[in-house]
């Protein structure tokens, strides 16, 4: 059964910083995308950054570039989402999804991932 596990989440001021974990489980895929979404109140979930297993290739979304960063620790089968200058505009409910095995890349859309995590609130403070 895979799973994913999300933690990080929390409250911070404007130009602060976190760091959201995405454990991933239950599959043996050498090949896999892993995004990292987010869900504001009142608007459609959007595809915030992707990471390719294979190549370690990454995107983002123009609204984060420079300022988050997508990583991987494929030992601890977990992927991190480290997110600096934050605003709150990037206020959110924060996902991660694993596209297993993988079939399109780079995967920005929900409908691409079949496996999501719980969800972990993100709040930034002006």
């Amino acid at each position: 059964e895979v799973q994913l596990v999300e933690s990080g989440g929390g409250l911070v001021q404007t130009g602060g910083s976190l760091r959201l974990s995405c454990a991933v489980s239950g599959f043996t895929f050498d090949d896999y995308a892993v995004g990292w979404f987010r869900q504001a109140p009142g608007k459609k979930r959007e595809g915030v950054s992707c990471i390719r297993r294979f190549d370690n290739s990454k995107y983002y979304v123009d609204s984060v570039k420079g300022r988050f960063t997508i990583s991987s620790d494929n030992a601890k089968n977990t992927v991190y989402l480290q997110m600096n200058s934050l605003k709150p505009e990037d206020t959110a409910v924060y996902y991660c999804a694993v596209q297993v095995p993988l079939s399109s890349w780079p995967a920005f859309l929900d409908n691409e991932y079949g496996y999501w995590g719980q969800g972990t609130q993100v709040t930034v403070s002006s």
